[in-house]
């Protein structure tokens, strides 16, 4: 039992590893010799726990993806807040953690545009990713409905809308280079006001 638990770790520190030479160098100048070098381990260590370098992307990425669900969970299942809290909240949340990631954000950018110019069209992949997101944000707004503090509009409707403002905001960061988003965040708080009752 105890070498499972020694393959988890040496695994974790791989990714995180490796999504700290993404961040640095980028996907197309990461290496798994980088990563090695950087986990202090043989290169071929990391042959024994993915296949190539766009596998220890994703999962790098899945992982940090992970860690921000059980955060955002933990608001929506948050009893002391009542809805537009929560909305502002895990919203606010989400644009905290795109700040202290905006380079790793160009880095899936880059990898994305590598992507589309091989062919391989990422959209289905982006769609997958952001569902459980979504599934979130809809479920705080059906909640709110439920309990008054809302107004009733599609969900799906009340879903792009929220949803928009993080992809508002990964724009703001990656393409138009900003800083922060605290003017953003103004917006955010009053557009948010907008849906309750």
């Amino acid at each position: 039992m105890a070498i499972v638990v020694e393959h988890d770790k040496r695994r974790k520190k791989i990714l995180d590893s490796a999504l700290s030479i993404f961040m640095k160098e980028g996907f197309a100048n990461a290496t798994f010799q980088k990563i090695a070098d950087h986990c202090g381990i043989k290169r071929t260590i990391i042959y024994l726990y993915f296949k190539d370098k766009r596998e220890i992307f994703i999962y790098s990425i899945k992982q940090l993806l992970l860690e921000v669900e059980k955060i955002i969970n933990s608001i929506c299942h948050d009893n002391s807040l009542n809805s537009e809290e929560k909305i502002n909240k895990v919203l606010l949340t989400i644009f905290r953690i795109l700040e202290q990631n905006k380079q790793l954000l160009s880095v899936l950018l880059d990898y994305l545009m590598h992507l589309t110019k091989k062919g391989d069209l990422p959209e289905d992949r982006i769609r997958r990713r952001t569902i459980k997101l979504r599934h979130m944000l809809s479920s705080m707004y059906i909640e709110g409905v439920k309990k008054g503090e809302l107004k009733k509009i599609k969900i799906k409707s009340a879903n792009d809308y929220l949803y928009s403002f993080i992809e508002t905001a990964i724009f703001q960061l990656v393409v138009i280079k900003r800083k922060n988003l605290n003017e953003f965040k103004e917006t955010v708080h009053f557009a948010v006001k907008q849906l309750t009752l």
